[in-house]
């Protein structure tokens, strides 16, 4: 880490969903391995979209716990969170949107699907990635992760607390 780096952030959540907003809160990991990025082929919402492993962080669960499962649920393979490459914010109107990313490395299992949720798992390169933008689900939440992560803009996990 760069000498005099020093990185804080709060995200304090308090919110009364009476005018049918939701509150979403994001996690999701960018793997690398030997060059590559695994992506996984959204089978519902997003149907063809391709995306970084991610969904929603659940009650009595941890983010660090939620990105794994995620990863697993969508994947197949389980992994090792190295570090937080993105914290982000979508403003909008009537839902709250927040999101984590972490950098993350295979630490077992195969790439595999169930085919409810995800219709494939795949290994890019930067540059595939880069070259299918218009195929991406959030595609400014996706690069802006692979960018982080690939300049070395990642925070140790350490600056994550989970409070009892």
């Amino acid at each position: 880490m760069a000498e005099g780096f020093f990185f804080l952030c709060m995200i304090q959540l308090e919110y009364e969903a009476t005018n049918g907003g939701k509150e979403m809160i994001i996690v999701g990991c960018v793997i690398e391995q030997d060059g590559k990025y695994l992506l996984v082929q959204e089978a519902r919402k997003f149907v063809g979209k391709w995306n970084l492993p991610a969904g929603h962080l659940d009650p009595n669960e941890t983010i660090f716990d939620a990105a794994k499962r995620e990863v697993k649920e969508e994947s197949g393979v389980d992994v090792e969170l190295t570090g937080v490459c993105q914290i982000g914010n979508r403003v909008l109107a009537d839902d709250i949107f927040a999101s984590v990313i972490f950098t993350a490395k295979v630490a077992g299992g195969e790439p595999h699907f169930d085919g409810d949720e995800i219709m494939d798992v795949k290994w890019f390169s930067y540059d595939e990635i880069v070259a299918m933008k218009d195929q991406l689900r959030n595609s400014d939440l996706l690069l802006g992760s692979i960018d982080n992560a690939r300049n070395g803009i990642v925070a140790p996990l350490e600056i994550v607390k989970i409070y009892e």
